[in-house]
């Protein structure tokens, strides 16, 4: 039997964000005669701005939500079977997909009237690229219940716990929503005379928006642009590495053929002078029996 409070959650988490607080107040006075549920329905924290625009995309966009952490998934197999050519490819793949559903993320956000900074378009690609990386924070961005975002330390490793508004959401699949859309004034009201400065305003703020979205893009070309120029020197170090370690190694190969040849001449001066000392031996011999005759 499903947790009630799961269901309440799953209804919550898919609001708009500002309509959480008062809809949350609301559920709790409905469900008071239950003070258990009741209490933990008043512990529901608000989701940050970051993780209701990915809850917001689970619930959109599910599709793209999980090619993103199949992906993943792909990802973290190559990683334990060390494929080294399917490695890199899923993670150029990685970064393009997070990226893009990043960018789909924050159109959706849009949509509902709700600005998303680059800042917090940062904490959403962390969110999913946690979600690739990890399979516990795969299932925490599933299931549509995330407070915060989700970040992989330099282990390797995701706090999943803190992050969900519900713990036992870890395999909670979100019930996908339909776009509701900016509320907009009724067509029969008596026109507003600030219509157009509204409009205006509107589209400044579509172009400021823009003007994020670009200055988000050249800060992802620069960021790429400096990591292939960092692989670049690296390979340039390696394949220095790499030519000195085959010159050292020529060099070994002519030191050991010198040194098998010393060897065996050595070996032959080993047999020379042990064929002369057993000569010289029996020599003394005969000579120690000759003087002994003598008496």
């Amino acid at each position: 039997m499903t947790d009630p409070l799961l269901e309440i959650a799953d209804r919550l988490y898919g609001l708009p964000l500002g309509d959480f607080t008062p809809t949350r107040d609301s559920l709790v006075r409905e469900h008071k005669a239950d003070k258990g549920l009741a209490a933990r329905i008043k512990a529901l924290k608000k989701p940050s701005l970051a993780a209701w625009v990915v809850n917001l995309l689970v619930r959109r966009d599910a599709p793209q939500v999980e090619q993103v952490l199949d992906v993943g998934a792909a990802l973290r197999e190559a990683q334990t079977n060390l494929d080294g050519d399917e490695l890199r490819a899923l993670t150029r793949q990685r970064r393009q997909l997070t990226a893009a559903v990043t960018s789909r993320a924050r159109g959706l956000a849009h949509e509902e009237g709700v600005r998303v900074t680059a800042a917090v378009a940062d904490q959403v690609e962390a969110t999913l690229t946690a979600g690739m990386v990890d399979e516990d924070a795969a299932a925490a961005v599933r299931s549509g219940l995330l407070v915060a975002g989700l970040t992989v330390t330099g282990m390797g490793e995701v706090e999943v716990a803190a992050a969900l508004a519900v713990p036992e959401a870890m395999g909670f699949a979100a019930a996908p929503t339909e776009a509701v859309g900016p509320r907009r004034p009724d067509l029969h009201v008596v026109p507003d005379p600030e219509a157009d400065e509204k409009v205006r305003k509107a589209a400044a703020r579509d172009v400021e928006d823009a003007r994020a979205e670009v200055e988000s893009a050249r800060e992802a070309l620069t960021a790429a642009s400096d990591e292939v120029e960092a692989l670049e020197a690296k390979s340039l170090q390696l394949q220095a590495e790499v030519d000195e370690l085959k010159r050292r190694l020529a060099q070994l190969d002519s030191d050991l053929e010198a040194n098998d040849d010393e060897l065996a001449d050595a070996e032959d001066v080993k047999s020379e002078a042990a064929d002369s000392l057993a000569e010289t031996e029996a020599a003394l011999a005969t000579a120690e029996e000759a003087l002994a005759r003598l008496g």
